[in-house]
């Protein structure tokens, strides 16, 4: 019982940091950038996540920095400086590059806010918990750092891949769908509210846990039991092949998942971390293409 909770705690610790939403925006940041803009001629951002590196490069936009990734990031950043890992900057590093902005996410503003204030950083925290803050962001930072039209395309393209989406959606019966997103050592039931579950909303289907508040819940084997889900994604985090395997000795050793339909006519689908992340992505087309081919096409 005790190895479980400590498990859980580990869970809500990360979520903290990578998706859940602590606090707003901080968008007096962006009068600063402009200031400083206006006096040195340029602007200097920090792409303080990979996302935000792969957004900036669609926009046309250079950066002076990006976080520590094995990720392969678009070539106009080859060669920048790091400023560590995104869910813990090195606030040094980041105020020796003087930067007229950092680029950073709300789901770590809990986190970072104070240590950015401490260093005098100005810092946006981007809300990417859903697709449409996304696309709203997008246009934001677009209009920010003068390359509207380049966001204004952007969000047009990844607006008509979801309206294809939706109209396959529309064609097809809704099938009931739990969300399963772990880490080592423990997992919890994804909500309507996450970013996965916006997905599976957009692609068609019925979240199990519906009307919830919260983006995450602890997992009740037997209230899930009785929604009966037609399809169970699982989502795994940090450390990916660890986490499917704790989620294979699960539906082993735990009776009760045998009488789930969605395991009994072998409907259930381990999703790749790259593709259903904690916050939204650029990558939401074949997010959903990905969910499209589980639900109606298997």
């Amino acid at each position: 019982m005790k190895k479980w909770l400590w498990g859980l705690f580990f869970v809500l610790a990360m979520l903290a940091g990578c998706g859940g939403n602590e606090g707003t925006n901080e968008k007096a940041a962006a009068n600063t950038a402009k200031e400083t803009m206006d006096t040195q001629g340029e602007y200097r951002i920090i792409a303080g996540t990979v996302v935000l590196a792969e957004i900036l490069d669609r926009l046309n936009l250079d950066a002076v920095a990006i976080p520590e990734t094995e990720k392969k990031l678009p070539a106009r950043f080859d060669g920048l400086p790091t400023i560590g890992n995104a869910m813990s900057p090195d606030a040094e590093i980041i105020k020796s590059l003087n930067p007229t902005e950092v680029l950073s996410v709300s789901t770590l503003e809990y986190d970072l806010k104070d240590s950015f204030e401490q260093y005098k950083i100005p810092v946006d925290f981007v809300d990417l918990t859903s697709i449409d803050s996304m696309l709203d962001e997008i246009g934001q930072i677009g209009e920010r750092y003068n390359r509207s039209q380049e966001a204004a395309d952007l969000v047009k393209e990844l607006k008509k891949e979801i309206e294809k989406v939706e109209l396959v959606a529309d064609e097809n019966e809704k099938p009931k769908v739990l969300i399963l997103l772990g880490v080592p050592g423990s997992y919890l039931v994804a909500t309507e509210h996450s970013y996965a579950g916006d997905l599976v909303r957009i692609a068609g289907g019925e979240n199990v846990m519906a009307g919830q508040d919260a983006e995450y819940l602890a997992s009740n084997t037997e209230y899930l039991y009785d929604a009966n889900p037609d399809i169970i994604l699982r989502l795994a985090h940090g450390m990916p092949e660890e986490v499917v395997k704790m989620f294979d000795e699960e539906f082993k050793k735990n009776d009760i998942w045998k009488h789930f339909n969605a395991v009994k006519n072998d409907r259930v689908y381990d999703l790749e971390e790259e593709l259903f992340g904690t916050t939204a992505a650029l990558n939401v087309p074949e997010a959903l293409d990905t969910l499209v081919e589980h639900f109606y096409n298997e």
